[in-house]
């Protein structure tokens, strides 16, 4: 039961942080604010992570480990690899819809990296980008690395980045993005015909 209610605890402190950081960002939350948004007190939140910076790179590691999770169906060898691909990439998008304004957050942060980016880049260049290539190489027959990196490169910003941008395009610029699995669609017509 003292587990669970510890668990409890830090899951509501690092709900709060996630809250705080797509409303405010990083820059200006304190851990006072952390607190007060979960119902805890500064010791508590102290206790748990030891310091501001400890628990951002713990709120920006759930959200990185999210998305190494999508990375599995491209191993699937039940799908064929142009929907392993799809599937990935619809995954993928999924978890940027959770959050895109703390992701623009993170990735506008430049040179301030966490070490759970460094653990989720890693994890990009040992395995998830090599999975990604596979599938683009299995797809197109392409064997040259340079131009498999920058095909994946062209499909990630063509589907992350509207995704990225959605509150901005859709409050400011009155731009209607297309629902995610019909930019897919396009794209895969455009790109694997």
């Amino acid at each position: 039961m003292e587990t669970n209610k510890k668990s409890e605890t830090k899951e509501k402190i690092m709900h709060a942080i996630l809250e705080l950081a797509k409303k405010e960002g990083f820059e200006s939350i304190t851990i006072r604010k952390i607190a007060q948004a979960s119902g805890t007190n500064v010791s508590l939140v102290n206790y748990y992570f030891g310091s501001k910076e400890n628990l951002i790179s713990e709120s920006i590691k759930l959200i990185l480990n999210s998305f190494q999770h999508t990375f599995a169906v491209l191993d699937d060898p039940s799908l064929p690899a142009k929907e392993r691909l799809k599937q990935f990439l619809l995954d993928y998008l999924q978890v940027i819809r959770q959050y895109p304004e703390l992701l623009s957050r993170i990735i506008l942060m430049g040179n301030t990296v966490f070490a759970s980016q460094h653990e989720y880049g890693s994890f990009l260049q040992l395995l998830g980008f090599p999975k990604v290539q596979a599938i683009l190489k299995e797809l197109t027959g392409e064997q040259q690395p340079e131009q498999l990196i920058t095909m994946m490169v062209q499909i990630f910003g063509a589907i992350f980045l509207p995704a990225l941008m959605s509150p901005i395009l859709e409050s400011g610029a009155s731009v209607q993005i297309a629902p995610k699995d019909k930019q897919i669609e396009l794209l895969f017509e455009r790109y694997f015909h």
